[in-house]
């Protein structure tokens, strides 16, 4: 006689004996996320972001360094240099004209714009659309910023993944072992929570020189205290609860309570954090470019881009609010990015999603 075969039940069901499929943490997480528009606008306008710097070599764009003297502090136009030139340059002659008095061009003057004339419709090169603009080296500004926008994303990616890991690793093992060792970590913390941060970054790299290795060096050096701070007091709340006591019962080791069972549980507090870090690094970075101190030409990033427009506002302003509005918009993104993370990844947040 066959044994009936007892029904597989392919998920969970409620009181009610209504199917309940399970859902992870992260899966909830998301579709909290997805309800926020502010943080899912934020996303896309980041993803957008890394995608237009990442490929930066494949657009069809000009090269960042390559240099036309004779495009210099072209205005944004979707129309060929060429043409832009000329109107800039016959619309300057006016104003001299005016200026002095006269009612037509003089035979120099009048010399130059033909010679401008004829040098557009012989030189190819007269032909190219900047939609952003030039420098005052005759430089793309869109293909800049887009380079730019490789390094200061760069650097920020730089400073959070230094601060994650660091500060995993010290804040873990200082808030599970405490005693002295956890006395001794977070008294160095302290220490180089009183050294002047940015005193320390400006004498770094005016003794080491200008280069990418020693910013990321610079600014990654105290960025890991903060997150090692959260990280240890996640930790001291969770290393009493029961599933630690399980583990520690069933003869789990110390490095495998910490990373396998008490780290996985802060990763919503890290990650939150992580996205808000990387705003406060790009600042930073576009602090020490403002200050001269970032990164050497020809390379650029936001930061020396709005020094750069800064000096030469008053005459040439797109210069100044092209790179700024696209770091400012960046950095909305990412802080209404980390804002719905936040909301996302706590249950318990007051904003319901």
């Amino acid at each position: 006689m066959a044994t009936p075969r007892r029904p597989q039940r392919d998920s969970l069901t409620n009181e009610f004996d209504q199917a309940m499929k399970p859902v992870s943490l992260w899966a909830d997480a998301w579709r909290r996320l997805k309800k926020n528009r502010m943080a899912l606008a934020g996303l896309c306008v980041i993803l957008f972001y890394f995608a237009a710097c990442l490929c930066s070599p494949v657009l069809p764009i000009y090269p960042y360094a390559e240099q036309v003297v004779a495009h210099q502090n072209l205005p944004p136009s979707f129309r060929p240099a060429g043409q832009v030139m000329i109107e800039t340059r016959t619309a300057y002659l006016k104003q001299t004209m005016e200026a002095d008095d006269r009612t037509e061009f003089s035979a120099d003057e009048q010399a130059q714009v033909e010679a401008m004339v004829q040098d557009v419709r012989s030189n190819p090169v007269h032909r190219r659309v900047y939609l952003l603009g030039t420098d005052n080296l005759g430089r793309d500004l869109l293909s800049r910023i887009l380079y730019g926008g490789r390094i200061s994303i760069m650097i920020g990616l730089t400073g959070t993944l230094t601060a994650v890991f660091v500060g995993i690793a010290l804040g873990s093992i200082s808030g599970y072992v405490g005693g002295r060792l956890d006395n001794l970590l977070m008294r160095f913390v302290d220490i180089m929570y009183s050294l002047p941060y940015m005193l320390l970054v400006i004498i770094m790299m005016a003794l080491f020189g200008q280069n990418i290795f020693n910013l990321f060096v610079a600014i990654a050096l105290v960025s890991w205290l903060t997150i090692a701070r959260v990280v240890r007091g996640q930790i001291i709340s969770l290393k009493n609860a029961e599933f630690v006591e399980a583990a520690r019962s069933m003869g789990a080791s110390t490095g495998r309570i910490i990373f396998r069972h008490l780290t996985p549980n802060t990763l919503g507090v890290i990650v939150v954090f992580a996205t808000l870090m990387v705003p406060q690094f790009i600042m930073q970075e576009s602090f020490l470019s403002f200050l001269g101190l970032g990164v050497s030409a020809p390379m650029a990033s936001w930061g020396s881009l709005v020094k750069e427009g800064a000096d030469v506002m008053e005459l040439y302003p797109w210069q100044l609010l092209a790179p700024a509005i696209t770091m400012t918009v960046f950095l909305f993104a990412m802080n209404f990015l980390g804002d719905g993370l936040r909301d996302a990844l706590d249950p318990q947040s007051k904003n319901k999603l």
